[in-house]
Formats: C-alpha cells, structure tokens, sequence
C-alpha cells in the first residue's frame, strides 16, 4: 500500500497530462507554420530565379525609350507598309498591255493577276503572327524583306501569266509582314494615350499603298513597262530593308526578357533563371499558333469585326481594279490619267487618318481623366457611334455613287466623288475598331 501510496504521491509531483487533442492543434500550427515558411521560402527563392525590368523606368523596356527612337522605329516600319501594298496595284494600269504581251484576253485573268496578291495578303498572316511571337518582330520584318525582294524580281522576270501570278501570290505573302506586325509593333513602345496618332501613321501605308501605287505606276508603265514596276519595288525593298537592318531595334518585351535572361544565365552560371514572361517551349508554339484562332472563332467581338473589314477591304480592292478599266475605256484616260484618278481616294484616305488619330488620344486621355479607379478605362471608349456609324453608312453612298455616275458616263469627276467618300468611310469604319 505505501508503494501504491508513493506512486500517487510521485504521480500527483508530475506536470498535469496534455490532452491529446490539444497536442494535435499544437502540432499542426507549428506543422503549418513550418509548412508557410517553407513556401514563403520556395516563394523568395522563385523570385530570386525571374528576370524582369529593372524597374518600372528601366531604360531597356521599349515603354521607356526616348521618344526619338520609338518615331525612327515606327517610321521606317511605316514605310515598309507602304512597300508592299504598293505592289499590291502599282501595275494595274498596266494590266491591258500585259495582257497583250502574254496573249491572253482573258476579263478573269487579267482581274486575277491583279487579286491573287490579296490571297497572300490573307493568308501569310496565319503563319506570320505566330512566328512574331516566338522569335521577336525584327527577325520576322528581316525575312520578309529578304524574301518580298526576291519575289519583286521573280515577277520582273516572268515569262508568261502563270509564272507572274506565282510571284505575286509570293509577294504577297512576304509583303503581308508589315501589315500583320504594324499594330503590335505600335502596342509595344506606345502607351495608350499616344497610340492613336502612332497607328494612324502606320496605317498611312495599308491604306494609302494600294491607292498611291497606280498614280506611279501609271507614268512608269507608259515610259518604260509594266516590268519596272518590279524592279522598282525590288530597289525599294532591298533599299528600305538594309534601313531596317541599321535603325530598327527588337519591341516585343518576352523576347526582350529571354534575351536578358539567357545573358544572365551565361554570366552566372546559375541555369535556373527564367523571364518573367517565359513560357516552356511546347506550350509558348501552341499558344502562339492556336490562340489567334481561338480569338478569331471563340470571341464574338473579334469575328465580328475581323469579318466586317474582310468585307470592307475586299470591296475596297474590288474598286480599286476597276479604276484602270472605267476611265480608260468610258473617259479615255491614258495610263498615267488613269494612275491620277486615283488622288481622290487617297485624298479621303489622309482625312481619315489625319484627323482619327488625334480623336482617339483625346478620347483616350478624357476618359483618363474621368475615371474614378486610378485612370483606368475601358478600351470601348474608342468605339464611339458618331464616327464609326457615318463612316460605315459614306461606303455604300460612296460606292452608289461611283457605279451609277461611270455607268451612265456622268462626269469623271463625280465618280471620283464617289471614290474619296468610300475611302473616307472606309479608314473611319475599319481603322478605330482595329486599333
């Protein structure tokens, strides 16, 4: 009994027992707290491993260029946007005499030597984007200037119809470059505010290109050949892609960022540094190549309006290759009147993009300015009706206009009317929702 007695006594000395419940949460806290510093410390360890910008002003970030060579890179891209839809109808007024050289009197073929460049135009950007954006803007401009180059100079040399048509389809395709890349190339280095007045100068060269072309092409071709408009555009891309060669420099901030982390890699030898906007390799080609067509059939918004100016477009250069037919042969222009008839189409083309430009930056910064969450906005603000819709509604006046007035051969210039409201339509109705 006195052990039994001791053992109580020894017993009742000890510390109170810890209920098992109570252990098991003390446990687990500290389990957890272990468990958050160690991803506090993976956490630390990651960032440690990204590379970004230094800084919200760092110098290398195309945002934060000088303003002096962000105009030099978008100027020489603007004038390789001009390049390749000159190409697009330069030769139009032409056309008759290089029917006749090749003996073919065919009325659709000599609308399709002129159309098949539009082919490629649509076409190319499906490849052409997706390569933009896994190997950087300069790389894709370069390649297209080396290759519209070689294509000028296949055309300039062609022996019959079906050859020239295969350059032009290739050129094409190469000389769709600027005009897939131009937008993305102005989102790079601009900010919002300032990107209307940027794009309006790059859209100077879709827009006014395949309407500038026939003025020149119409005196070159009448003094020395529908070749020279090839060669000519050969001269002008070699001349202006060794430009680009010298001045342009690279936009697109992930390929920036690799670039910086695979220098630092070999700098410190440390091989688990990755970019910021880094993806792995399989999924950064599926994404590039699957998501323009997952916008294009998925996004409402986007099929809407990448249909619409399809259609708008399509029938701007339907217009387009009737000018060489309808005042030759219902005005009796020569090949270089015919290439002038042109000037009111350009004319409404400068309006519209002139003044677009400065309309949206100023709607940009007002909404800016009115917003209640730190300048944030949304981008539908550039979408307003009271451009957009008279815009839409000059086209198919325009259009009437310019039908009716050369069909019952009005005066020349009341069709000419017709043409500069049609392309003044046309830049307000297509340039704003694309940008």
């Amino acid at each position: 009994m006195a052990g039994s007695s001791d053992i109580e006594k020894g017993t009742s000395g000890l510390s109170p027992t810890v209920p098992a419940t109570r252990l098991s949460a003390q446990q687990s806290e500290c389990n957890g707290q272990d468990a958050n510093r160690t991803l506090a410390d993976e956490d630390a360890l990651e960032d440690q491993r990204i590379v970004d910008w230094n800084g919200p002003d760092d110098p290398d970030n195309p945002m934060n260029w000088p303003e002096s060579r962000k105009w030099v890179n978008l100027t020489v891209m603007s004038i390789l946007s001009i390049i390749s839809p000159l190409g697009s109808s330069m030769f139009t007024p032409g056309v008759p005499k290089l029917m006749a050289e090749f003996g073919n009197s065919s009325p659709m073929a000599s609308t399709f030597v002129v159309s098949i460049y539009f082919l490629g135009f649509a076409f190319g950007p499906l490849v052409i984007a997706p390569l933009s954006e896994m190997h950087g803007r300069m790389y894709v401009y370069h390649a297209g200037n080396i290759a519209f180059t070689g294509f000028s100079i296949g055309a300039a040399l062609s022996v019959n119809l079906d050859m020239l048509m295969a350059f032009r389809l290739l050129m094409g395709v190469s000389g769709s470059v600027p005009t897939t890349v131009g937008v993305g190339s102005v989102v790079d280095v601009m900010k919002p505010e300032k990107r209307g007045r940027a794009i309006s100068l790059w859209a100077i060269g879709p827009l006014l290109g395949p309407a500038l072309g026939p003025i020149a092409g119409g005196y070159l071709i009448e003094v020395v050949g529908w070749r020279w408009v090839y060669w000519l555009l050969a001269i002008l891309g070699g001349a202006f892609g060794v430009l680009a060669l010298l001045v342009m420099r690279e936009t697109y901030a992930p390929v920036l960022l690799e670039r910086k982390a695979k220098a630092m890699r070999k700098t410190t030898g440390n091989y688990t540094l990755r970019s910021k906007l880094d993806t792995e390799g399989p999924s950064r080609i599926k994404m590039a190549l699957i998501r323009p067509l997952k916008f294009l059939f998925r996004a409402p918004l986007v099929s809407t309006i990448a249909v619409y100016v399809g259609i708008v477009y399509g029938i701007f250069y339907l217009l387009v290759t009737t000018f060489s037919f309808v005042y030759s042969s219902q005005y009796g222009f020569d090949e270089g009147d015919t290439g002038l008839s042109f000037l009111p189409a350009d004319l409404g083309m400068m309006i519209g993009v002139l003044s677009l430009g400065h309309i949206q930056d100023y709607l940009v910064l007002r909404a800016k300015r009115n917003s209640d969450d730190d300048g944030k906005y949304k981008l539908e603000v550039k979408l307003t009706p009271w451009i957009t819709l008279p815009a839409g509604l000059l086209m198919p006046a325009g259009l009437l206009l310019y039908g009716w007035a050369s069909h019952y051969r009005v005066h020349w210039i009341v069709p000419m009317i017709g043409a500069m409201m049609f392309a003044l339509g046309l830049t307000g109705a297509t340039v704003k929702p694309t940008s």
